[in-house]
């Protein structure tokens, strides 16, 4: 079987690390997988990239414009919605007319438009389609916020336009758009959480379509607990403290909830006072620099890391690694953080509760609570078996995200595709 999974990026995103471990995990499972992408940053010859040319360039900056004149000139949600009213066609290349199967990722920001995925579908392909946020079950954003539009009369008054929105506004031109390509097509939908599955199953947009859960896959053999200490040593990281690590692309996303996180450590600071002389905060990503001056205890911010193995080093340099999204999906981080030991600490938020057994191998805050968030830090640092903890999270990993395993179902899932096509054939 031959599987092309389409992704706008290769390496950069939680979705394109996600589909580079898929592919990966398949290619280890017997299945001949490929990636083709806009933004090819390796020189891997199972990834393809776009042809190059100013329109690949030309398709970002048109969506980006058009949203920008809705947006009424502001840039405040410029990068939190998408239209796809610009893309590549990729049904003529190559790699696609080889492919058994179609496999669709994150294929925004000027990958494909809603033009060019009513054409993958029309080339009679099946069709798989992993959801790392809600945007194919919306009109126009990745995470609701709490909106049920989607779910009841269609979106519209969009709380990410301004004013509100409107009856006609942008994301309900853009849901009947995709209503008209999705409604009369067969596609088979992966979420990365059983929260994400239960929330999209109530979509209009996919009234009658198969929705199901496969986490993402981990390479464990990469990704496990390896010696503190030489690996502190190799980052320049205090040995002696204990270290609590935070891990985002962008941590000034309000959404990532960085002012609970400043919060708990207040909180945990004004309690534990003794904690200030013993532990410090790591933060990997983007802006680190950004909460240098804002969280109670001596922060090293490390900034933004490409190569896997220092972010492995990262996580096992880490007594503890909490992440205050306030809503996400399947986290990459957490899934990481376990498999290398390093208990965890989340907000009872999207799929985090899925991963974070609470007590077991971490501990689940109460949502945006940050005196919760502040107790669970404390209790896994000073109260809790902190070795069980530790291989109660390797043993997650291990059944629950390991290559083998995730392989096996989509590949289920692609069966179930190709059987579908055959049998409307």
């Amino acid at each position: 079987m031959r599987v092309l999974i389409v992704n706008t990026s290769e390496k950069t995103g939680g979705a394109a690390v996600a589909a580079n471990r898929l592919m990966e995990a398949l290619n280890n499972n017997g299945v001949k997988a490929k990636m083709l992408v806009r933004d090819k940053e390796t020189s891997d010859i199972t990834v393809v990239e776009l042809p190059k040319g100013i329109w690949q360039r030309w398709n970002f900056l048109w969506e980006r414009w058009c949203i920008f004149c809705h947006m009424h000139f502001s840039r405040k949600h410029l990068f939190e919605v998408d239209i796809a009213n610009a893309g590549t066609d990729i049904t003529r290349m190559r790699e696609f007319k080889e492919a058994d199967v179609i496999h669709l990722s994150w294929i925004n920001q000027g990958m494909l438009s809603i033009k060019d995925i009513r054409k993958i579908i029309d080339s009679g392909k099946p069709v798989v389609w992993t959801m790392h946020d809600f945007w194919p079950a919306t009109g126009i954003c990745h995470y609701t916020r709490k909106c049920n539009y989607y779910k009841t009369t269609g979106c519209h008054n969009c709380q990410y336009l301004p004013g509100g929105g409107s009856a006609n506004d942008l994301s309900a031109k853009i849901w009947r758009r995709k209503a008209k390509v999705w409604s009369s097509r067969n596609i088979f939908f992966v979420t990365c959480s059983k929260w994400l599955c239960s929330a999209v199953r109530g979509s209009r947009l996919l009234t009658g379509k198969q929705v199901v859960s496969i986490p993402n896959p981990i390479d464990t053999r990469e990704y496990k607990p390896a010696d503190k200490r030489e690996a502190r040593m190799r980052l320049s990281l205090p040995i002696d403290r204990r270290l609590i690590l935070v891990v985002s692309q962008r941590i000034t996303d309000k959404r990532k909830g960085m002012d609970y996180m400043v919060r708990a450590c207040e909180i945990m600071a004004e309690r534990c006072p003794e904690m200030k002389e013993n532990t410090s905060i790591v933060i990997l990503g983007g802006h680190s620099e950004d909460y240098a001056d804002k969280l109670a205890f001596p922060v090293c911010p490390l900034g933004y890391v490409s190569d896997q193995r220092k972010i492995i080093d990262v996580y096992n340099a880490a007594d503890l690694f909490v992440l205050p999204s306030l809503e996400d999906n399947l986290p990459n981080t957490i899934m990481e953080a376990m498999a290398c030991g390093v208990p965890c600490v989340g907000f009872k938020s999207g799929g985090i509760p899925e991963m974070i057994d609470h007590r077991k191998n971490g501990y689940v805050a109460e949502y945006k609570s940050a005196e919760d968030l502040a107790e669970g830090m404390r209790w896994v640092l000073s109260e809790a078996d902190y070795d069980e903890l530790s291989d109660n999270a390797v043993k997650k990993v291990s059944i629950s995200y390991s290559q083998q395993s995730v392989a096996m179902k989509y590949i289920e899932v692609y069966n179930q595709a190709r059987a579908y096509r055959h049998y409307r054939l």
